[in-house]
């Protein structure tokens, strides 16, 4: 039985579930959270549980959080595709370009994402995330996958001006990118390196290329991540985006409120959020 985890609130507040058709199997009591659950063991454990289990609410009926909302790090990789890379100027880089974004930078499928009124210059930047299953340091490259809990669609939204003078504020603002809708288990996904990653803009395609196309592979990434750190259950690691971002094109093309963008990646799914103005204080 295919199932997708998923992080939500629905009357009780955050909760997890499996997604099996349009439905959700409540699993709240095996953990808090995902990340509390995948610390225990694989998500074939949860899958055992939920098998074993009917349907608590409609998947239409609930609010999707991001899919880990409570990950302690959530890792990026810049530029890298070779067509972005070009696109933005300079050459490939000697090893992964990383930086890090919050957790409270990110919401989930569905929700908005805002625009912040301090910039004019919001763009998109769909991706392929993976979710760390069994934590480790000094990871071989050839093992790499074999920590890979699943994975998740991602919204890197980059907000280009401030980018200029500081990265980490220019990937940052609040509510800015997005991560779901859902965790699909790694065993759904036997390649990495073999999915199809598309963004669309008000139903435009502005994006699409093969995961194939990325510099450093996805465990290539996650053992050049673990040679500096001990790599824990539930971290996020986003892995680049292809050409196509609306920085790169002549004129620009920033994000607008009112936008509907929509990150798709084969195999696992669409991550879909709309633009809004950011809350006057």
């Amino acid at each position: 039985m295919k199932m997708k985890f998923v992080s939500y609130e629905y009357t009780h507040g955050p909760r997890i579930g499996a997604v099996i058709g349009n439905h959700i199997v409540d699993l709240s009591d095996a953990g808090h959270s995902l990340r509390a659950v995948l610390a225990t063991g694989p998500l074939d454990n949860l899958q055992a549980v939920a098998a074993k289990r009917k349907p608590t609410v409609a998947l239409d009926h609930v609010v999707l959080l991001q899919v880990i909302p409570d990950a302690a790090r959530v890792i990026g990789v810049g530029k890298n595709y070779r067509d972005h890379a070009a696109e933005m100027g300079g050459g490939v880089s000697e090893n992964p370009v990383l930086f890090m974004r919050t957790p409270q930078s990110l919401v989930g499928h569905r929700q908005s994402i805002v625009c912040p009124s301090a910039s004019k210059e919001y763009d998109y930047e769909g991706e392929l995330a993976v979710v760390i299953g069994r934590g480790g340091r000094r990871i071989l490259t050839e093992r790499a996958l074999s920590h890979v809990a699943g994975y998740t669609c991602f919204l890197d939204g980059s907000v280009r001006d401030f980018q200029k003078h500081s990265f980490t504020a220019g990937k940052n603002f609040d509510s800015s990118g997005a991560c779901g809708p859902w965790l699909v288990p790694a065993t759904e996904v036997p390649d990495p390196q073999n999915l199809m990653l598309t963004t669309r803009v008000n139903g435009e395609v502005v994006q699409r290329a093969s995961t194939a196309e990325m510099i450093y592979s996805v465990a290539a990434i996650i053992s050049y991540i673990s040679a500096f750190t001990h790599l824990e259950p539930g971290d996020v690691i986003s892995t680049g985006t292809p050409s196509g971002v609306g920085a790169a094109r002549k004129p620009p093309k920033w994000l607008v409120p009112g936008d509907q963008v929509e990150v798709e990646i084969e195999r696992i799914g669409i991550l879909a959020n709309t633009v809004i103005s950011e809350p006057s204080i």
